[in-house]
């Protein structure tokens, strides 16, 4: 088994700073795929469901490669700056400095299920080689404009206002800002009526999902243009997944890619 150690590799933005990622890349074994992790909106590489990924693929002599998006975790760069588009930035530097060899794996949480989509288009677009796969648990693809319609009109009001709504927490006491450049941003990301990625695709959604509904996953097989697409609803699930049972239905589903 190959140690991981944490990197950082500097990315510049379009807005002219640069931020330092931090990355973590354990190979894989000869002919054994790895899997990359692609996080959800505010949390990180570290988080239960990316740790517990990677002893998984440990166990089976597969590759693992995780990273903070800037503003996250122990990537530099503050949250408030971050756009879609950065970080679908940042996720293809990382690609390109782990110089992946063997098949991967997209495995994409929530707003991750978003960029890793996003990143299998640009792929297609550039003629460069597609994943074999991508494993999307409850995916918020399109994520901004699902916030933003499902924002109260105070919400769009401070963003008009202020050009930040401080939105409450779930998951913590502190409110955390959504502004109204990563919204804006958002709208030049959104996919359209036919998503152009073909490669096999696996969804895993629960039904008690209250952040992203489940049967918006259901309009995301509408669109993708892939025709081996998968969808396994779980009926007492909700957003984040992490039992012990959703984990189990985790590695079972990415045992077929292995």
């Amino acid at each position: 088994m190959n140690s991981e150690k944490l990197q950082l590799l500097p990315v510049p933005a379009a807005d002219g700073s640069t931020s330092s990622i931090a990355w973590q890349f354990r190979k894989a074994e000869e002919n054994r795929t790895t899997f990359v992790w692609f996080s959800g909106f505010r949390s990180q590489m570290d988080g239960e469901k990316a740790t517990a990924l990677d002893a998984w693929a440990a166990a089976n002599g597969a590759g693992c490669l995780r990273f903070d998006y800037s503003g996250h975790g122990r990537s530099g760069g503050a949250f408030e700056d971050g756009t879609i588009s950065r970080w679908l930035g940042e996720a293809n530097a990382i690609l390109g400095a782990a110089a992946i060899s063997a098949p991967s794996v997209y495995v994409g949480s929530s707003m991750g299920g978003w960029i890793s989509l996003l990143l299998a288009r640009r792929l297609a677009d550039e003629n460069r080689a597609p994943p074999a796969a991508l494993v999307l648990i409850a995916p918020a693809w399109n994520m901004t404009r699902l916030m933003l319609d499902r924002f109260p009109a105070e919400a769009k009001a401070a963003l008009a206002r202020d050009g930040v709504f401080l939105r409450p927490s779930a998951y913590g006491a502190e409110p955390y800002p959504i502004t109204k450049t990563l919204v804006d941003d958002g709208e030049r990301h959104l996919f359209g009526e036919t998503i152009p990625v073909r490669t096999p695709v696996r969804i895993i959604h629960g039904q008690q999902d209250a952040d992203v509904p489940w049967r918006h996953s259901l309009d995301l097989i509408e669109r993708l243009a892939a025709p081996d697409v998968r969808l396994t609803l779980v009926k007492d699930a909700g957003h984040r997944l992490s039992r012990q049972q959703d984990l189990a239905l985790l590695f079972a589903t990415l045992a077929e890619f292995l």
